[in-house]
Formats: structure tokens, C-alpha cells, sequence
């Protein structure tokens, strides 16, 4: 699970990237000002961080380069300013992205993703690794590929990424947004319909594949989906 370093000191702005942010399983550290953020990555490692650029103690500008001198991270901006200035500005001493106040929290999160994708730590699977919910079960991420029972699912690249994150996520509900966001690079091109066909498509591919076992994608109505232990192949 990513972990997020977030240095706001507006706490209703906090508080909605908090909530977008953990619902698309990031693991959220928040902080309100550059020294707290100083202290905590000199003793944890994150992911990447979100710096508010006008900070009560410090800018963000400044807080990105002493932040780099302790770990190498990518780094989005956040700021009330719109300026050419301050945007350049932040790029040109390492930040990845610029966000401009007011914004969308799931905008910040959907480049979030693809700042994480493109710097490789945004996998949510390893290498190969065999899940909880049952012996026959693996998702192999380098490979892309979910092997069931020894052999390899016929799987497209959508339905690899939604099997990936409902799988390695058992028993947790995602809402069809949540599910767009991690499995389309583009999730403003395709309808939430899209996603209820490649569900249908995983669904009949894994049954095939468990000989008539019961569904293992749960439909929870008015809410989205969820992979079930219990209907698993343990």
C-alpha cells in the first residue's frame, strides 16, 4: 500500500483528500506544517507527498528541497496561487505536479496514480504472491497475469487490473468510481456501465476456471463490489 506524506494546514481541505485518498487505498499521513513533516521523513519512508505551498512556517517550494535532501520522492504541489511563476517554479526544483486551489479531491487523486505509476511504486500486488483467500489463488503483477489453480486466467488488461485490486483487497466494497480509477488510465473516457461488463467478463472466467464454484466477485447493491473469502477457492 503507497504511503502518502500530506502537508496541509487546512483541515477541511485535509480532510477531503484524506477521504479520496484512502478510497483508493493509499495509506494517508498528515501533517500541518514543514517541520512536523521534516521530523516524520527522517524516521519513515513515503511514497510520495502532497505539499501545500503556502505553509505557516515555511513555503512548500522550500520544504520540497529539504525534503529531497533526505529521500528522493515524487512530489505534488498544492496552491491557491495560479500564477505561470509558481507553477514553473515548482517543477523546476523537482515537483511532479501542480494542483491550483479550489480542485477535486478525486483529481488530486487520479494524479496521485499516475505519479506513482510512472515512478514504479504504485503497484498494488508484488511479484508472484500468493493471497490468503485460498491455495489455488495467485496474482503474479510483473507477469499481469492471475493464476487459478495452476494455470493461467485468459484475462485483458482491464479485467487483470480490477481482478488485481478486488482480490488483494478481500471482503472491502469498491464503488464502480473507485474501480474506474484504478483499472482505465482514462477513467472520464468510459461509464460505470463499462465496469459492470468487465466484471461480468471476469466473473464468467473465474467460474469457468473454479468448474461451477460460487461467484467470488460479490455484487453489493447501491454500494459496487467486493471479493468474497468465503465463495473463494480456500
Amino acid at each position: 500500500m503507497p504511503r502518502i506524506l500530506l502537508v496541509e494546514d487546512e483541515p477541511a481541505i485535509a480532510d477531503t483528500l484524506i477521504y479520496a485518498l484512502k478510497s483508493e487505498c493509499y495509506e494517508v499521513v498528515h501533517v500541518m506544517t514543514g517541520a512536523e513533516a521534516l521530523k516524520l521523513e527522517s524516521q519513515f519512508k513515503h511514497d510520495l507527498a502532497i505539499l501545500d505551498v503556502g505553509l505557516p512556517d515555511m513555503t512548500g517550494f522550500d520544504l520540497c528541497r529539504q525534503l529531497r535532501e533526505i529521500r528522493r520522492m515524487p512530489v505534488l504541489f498544492l496552491t491557491a496561487r495560479s500564477e505561470e511563476i509558481d507553477r514553473v517554479l515548482g517543477l523546476e526544483i523537482g515537483g511532479d505536479d501542480y494542483v491550483t486551489k479550489p480542485f477535486s479531491p478525486r483529481e488530486v487523486a487520479a494524479r496521485v496514480k499516475a505519479i506513482l505509476r510512472r515512478s514504479g511504486n504504485g503497484n498494488v500486488v508484488a511479484q508472484s504472491v500468493t493471497l490468503p483467500s485460498g491455495k489455488g489463488l495467485k496474482i503474479d503483477d510483473l507477469a499481469k497475469r492471475i493464476i487459478l489453480n495452476e494455470s493461467a486466467l485468459d484475462l485483458t488488461a482491464h479485467e487483470f487490473r480490477l481482478a488485481s485490486v478486488l482480490i488483494s483487497h478481500p471482503g472491502q466494497v469498491f464503488s464502480r468510481e473507485q474501480l474506474l480509477q484504478h483499472a482505465w488510465d482514462d477513467p472520464g473516457a468510459v461509464t460505470d456501465r463499462t465496469v459492470d461488463a468487465h466484471v461480468k467478463s471476469l466473473r464468467a472466467k473465474l467460474k469457468a476456471a473454479q468448474l461451477g464454484a460460487e461467484e467470488m466477485i460479490e455484487t453489493r447493491r447501491g454500494l459496487g463490489y467486493s471479493y468474497s473469502l468465503l465463495n473463494s477457492c480456500a
